[in-house]
């Protein structure tokens, strides 16, 4: 299993990647999984380039198909007027339409104010549906004041126990049981057209009318 974090800050050190990197480690706490972190930044030229000629260098075409295998992605973004970085749109307008598709992804956003803590669900979120992403129900923020506080620790920590849930491989369950007859009668089984049935062991399930359910209720 592999978690891919893509991380659209600008600045080195940065909060944006700081950030990612705590989403990443809220997932781990919850499954085991190799991680691949993909900093924009350094791919900023060749993705300018992938526009331009159309062919992706050799790291862009590695970053594009590391999100491609990835099991769950975390896409994490510094806020620029009101909306995510056009280094972030650039990146993911190159994805291959079919790359994200039931893919989960948890979406995080870094700003200096509270007033863009919207962005993830005006931008991010309707971003990678239209990419047909399984977008994770609690996407993170964090505004300038929000670093060191309570909220933001258990919103990163619900974040990436749902992430951790939805990119796990789901079991395969084995063949059930077949039911003894005394179960099966039980469980009160239903036929084709919806109908409550009894199991007789000769003949099967037979329909029971339901007056005769009914009475069988009664106190005497």
């Amino acid at each position: 299993m592999r978690i891919v974090v893509v991380s659209a800050g600008l600045s080195s050190p940065s909060s944006t990647r700081l950030f990612a990197d705590r989403l990443a480690a809220a997932t781990l706490e919850h499954v085991h999984a190799g991680t691949e972190v993909i900093e924009l930044r350094e791919l900023a030229t060749e993705i300018a380039q992938h526009f331009v000629t159309g062919f992706p260098p050799a790291r862009l075409a590695a970053a594009l198909d590391a999100v491609a295998a990835a099991d769950g992605l975390i896409a994490v973004t510094p806020v620029f007027a009101g909306s995510y970085s056009g280094l972030f749109k650039s990146f993911f307008d190159l994805i291959d339409k079919d790359s994200l598709t039931g893919k989960p992804v948890l979406l995080g956003a870094t700003g200096g104010t509270a007033r863009h803590s919207l962005v993830t669900e005006h931008a991010l979120r309707p971003l990678f549906t239209y990419l047909r992403a399984l977008v994770l129900p609690t996407a993170v923020y964090a505004a300038s004041e929000d670093w060191g506080e309570e909220g933001l620790a258990q919103r990163i920590a619900r974040a990436g126990a749902e992430l951790a849930r939805f990119a796990a491989p789901a079991a395969v369950p084995g063949p059930a049981a077949a039911p003894d007859v005394d179960t099966a009668a039980a469980i009160a089984p239903r036929s084709p057209t919806g109908a409550i049935t009894s199991v007789d062991p000769a003949d099967g399930f037979v329909t029971v009318p339901f007056e005769q359910r009914l009475a069988a209720l009664r106190v005497p």
